[in-house]
């Protein structure tokens, strides 16, 4: 008799570490997975952000400060854009957002700020009004709408470093 509760109670052993070794397995592979980026993302951002008087530095952009190297309506930093799944919804400034006009968030700016947002890396620039709110991740200045970023030719990377000139505020 004793034989046979020996035989379950090993089996039963072995079951419980069988279990424990593949959770921990699950877990591995769910932290992996969760802290693995984009290439594209990781290439862009292993750069230092730009601050706007010196081009290097945090990776919280800020308005420029005066300085003779650049005027005070410039800001530099990383862009992203955001598209099908915001639009048709309301926007902070009550318009709704069409993710084929040539529309921004900004988590600053005055709504119907007219902006001109120039991709660094190939110089590319386009007009967009400032019609939305939002928390920016990673230290990003700006969210563009799908037209806006394809026009610049962001929309594949989904990040690019950006300079942005205030144009106008209402």
């Amino acid at each position: 008799m004793k034989r046979n509760a020996n035989k379950v109670n090993a089996g039963t052993r072995v079951q419980f570490w069988l279990l424990v070794g593949a959770s921990c397995i699950a877990l591995a592979c769910a932290v992996v997975s969760f802290a693995t980026k984009p290439v594209q993302a990781n290439a862009l951002l292993s750069r230092p952000a730009m601050t706007p008087a010196t081009g290097a530095g945090t990776a919280n952009a800020t308005l420029a400060q005066p300085d003779r190297k650049m005027p005070q309506n410039l800001l530099r930093g990383v862009a992203s854009w955001y598209g099908a799944a915001f639009n048709g919804r309301l926007t902070a400034s009550g318009e709704r957002f069409n993710m084929y006009a040539m529309t921004a968030c900004h988590p600053t700016l005055p709504f119907g700020t007219r902006v001109r947002v120039t991709n660094d890396e190939n110089h590319k620039s386009v007009v967009v009004k400032i019609t939305d709110r939002g928390l920016l991740y990673d230290g990003r200045v700006l969210d563009l709408s799908y037209a806006a970023a394809k026009k610049i030719d962001m929309a594949y990377d989904g990040l690019a470093p950006v300079t942005i000139e205030v144009l106008s505020k209402p």
